[in-house]
């Protein structure tokens, strides 16, 4: 029996897998809140499961991303490259910051789309010197509004709190 297994046989460790998942980039709650119903869980549970997940690595990625990106700029070309991109992603969401400030950070986190959520809104917070104490619950409010879109896409919006 491997972990994967082992974890999934129980409600604690759905609840993890859900957790885990949640933390990754580009995944993030979009996925694991189907992952966390499909395992199981109630679908309350999986969505502030993944919320919880989801905002684990907001404050350390708006407080240390660009001691990071300098990091990876000094040891290669490729890993340069990789920082450029991705602050290009951050760059293109320019105007939605710029036009309406937290409110365009709220919409880029809540909408759930690719290229946009929690790790998106941390990024493009920390490249736009948002402040960490105005950034934190306006990503936070994305996150929830984009739970309850996901939650309600994966299981049915009437069946939610049933």
């Amino acid at each position: 029996m491997d972990i994967f297994t082992s974890l999934e046989a129980t409600g604690l460790g759905r609840a993890v897998i859900t957790f885990v998942v949640s933390l990754l980039p580009i995944v993030e709650l979009r996925g694991a809140i189907p992952i966390g119903v499909g395992l199981g869980l109630h679908p309350v549970a999986a969505m502030l499961i993944s919320i919880a997940g989801n905002m684990v690595p907001v404050p350390f990625i708006i407080l240390f991303i660009r001691r990071v990106f300098e990091w990876m700029r000094g040891k290669s070309p490729k890993l340069a490259s990789v920082v450029e991109k991705m602050e290009a992603k951050a760059y293109a969401k320019r105007e939605l910051i710029r036009k309406w400030e937290l409110l365009g950070l709220f919409v880029l986190v809540a909408v759930p789309l690719p290229g946009t959520g929690a790790w998106t809104g941390a990024l493009v917070a920390a490249i736009f010197d948002i402040r960490l104490r105005s950034a934190i619950p306006t990503i936070l409010a994305g996150v929830v509004v984009a739970g309850f879109i996901i939650t309600g896409i994966t299981v049915g919006f009437a069946s939610i709190f049933a």
